[in-house]
């Protein structure tokens, strides 16, 4: 069966403020809903929430961001600590929620999550919407541009599946996780997700390019000014960097300098059609690298290397890490993640008073491994002989 085949009552859009006010209500007097997010990234620079989709057990209903000037009322009810917001992989839209409107949540329950830490082998929405209710989604619907309007049937169809299910799988989750006596373990992970915060961070800009660190220091420094070039025009544009010209290419022109009009169109995948004046600047940005200061490589963790002893305990943790995710059948970030390992590993507790100073560990997690997360500390120090 497929998105488009599925016979349902056409999903209420709403573009209006008191069409809002009143499905507010609505929502405070259900106490749950699902809730989704569909933004314009694959086709702005500086891309927005274009659309949320809110199921509850009765009806959808697609809200309009572009057409409201404020979102305040649903945002002062998803802060509510009685209101359940169910969410597939809740993180990416916590953090654009937060972003672009200020929304904190209050309590959720996120189905990947609970997925994972079933073990669930094909955990994606999709995978899960095709085996356990029969439907496909249109996968040409993932590459639309949201920020476009009006939106089609076609569009409306697609984005409200992405919460119609939401609440039947969560109900159905939540009798498999107490089952399974992973009900606490899955409240511990969907509070972690309440903190997440949006926050501008430095980015690592064209060191994250494949390539980028096998390039000479003068090659390095053209690879900056061209991609410091493509994101500026990028930006002035309203389009995704890939627009401009793609990562692949980018370290090729830097790792080839073409110094003329004709090496450059001769370049391996550079565009037969671009723009003869934009070619020109290209290649006098090139000019421009490889007449600056070589780029330095940024330091992380404030320039704090770990010494070997550190790095000892981060493995062992690790590997027990990995031996514990296998015994569940589940991947290992769901028993423990690299950040949370590193700060034990750095901190190298020797009580469980001194692990629980961390704060690293819910009371679920610190109940279930902090014993264990000792014991591996203990071999780590002492050798495998000295942990009797």
């Amino acid at each position: 069966m497929s998105s488009t085949a599925i016979q349902l009552p056409s999903p209420q859009v709403i573009t209006e403020p008191s069409q809002l006010d009143e499905f507010v209500s609505t929502l405070a007097r259900a106490r749950r809903f699902a809730l989704d997010t569909e933004s314009n990234s694959m086709h702005a620079y500086h891309y927005q929430i274009c659309l949320i989709q809110i199921s509850t057990d009765e009806r959808d209903v697609i809200i309009d961001p572009l057409a409201l000037r404020s979102l305040e009322p649903l945002g002062a009810l998803v802060a509510r600590e009685d209101i359940e917001v169910t969410m597939h992989a809740a993180e990416n839209d916590i953090l654009l929620l937060h972003k672009d409107f200020g929304w904190t949540f209050g309590k959720i329950f996120d189905t990947l999550w609970a997925a994972r830490i079933l073990g669930w082998s094909h955990p994606g929405l999709a995978s899960i919407l095709k085996e356990r209710f029969g439907i496909r989604l249109d996968k040409r619907m993932q590459r639309t541009d949201w920020g476009k309007r009006p939106l089609s049937p076609e569009q409306l169809a697609y984005a409200r599946l992405d919460t119609h299910f939401l609440l039947p799988l969560r109900d159905e989750m939540e009798q498999e996780l107490r089952k399974a006596g992973r009900w606490e373990e899955a409240q511990e992970v969907f509070a972690e997700l309440l903190t997440i915060r949006w926050r501008e961070r430095e980015s690592m800009g064209f060191w994250r390019l494949p390539g980028a660190r096998d390039l000479s220091p003068r090659q390095q420094a053209v690879l900056k000014a061209l991609f410091d070039w493509r994101e500026q025009r990028a930006s002035q544009r309203n389009v995704p960097p890939y627009r401009i010209m793609r990562n692949e290419l980018l370290v090729t022109l830097a790792r080839e300098e073409p110094r003329t009009l004709q090496a450059l169109q001769q370049t391996p995948g550079f565009p037969k059609r671009f723009p003869p004046h934009l070619a020109h600047k290209v290649l006098a940005v090139i000019r421009r690298g490889q007449h600056s200061k070589p780029p330095v490589y940024p330091t992380r963790h404030s320039g704090q290397r770990l010494d070997d002893d550190t790095y000892a305990r981060y493995e062992a943790l690790r590997r027990w890490r990995t031996a514990k995710a296998e015994s569940r059948q589940v991947d290992p970030d769901v028993v423990m993640t690299n950040s949370k390992l590193m700060t034990i590993a750095r901190a190298n507790p020797t009580s469980l008073a001194a692990l629980a100073a961390l704060q690293v560990l819910g009371p679920w997690r610190f109940k279930e491994y902090g014993q264990e997360i000792l014991q591996v500390l203990k071999r780590s120090r002492f050798g495998d002989k000295g942990a009797s």
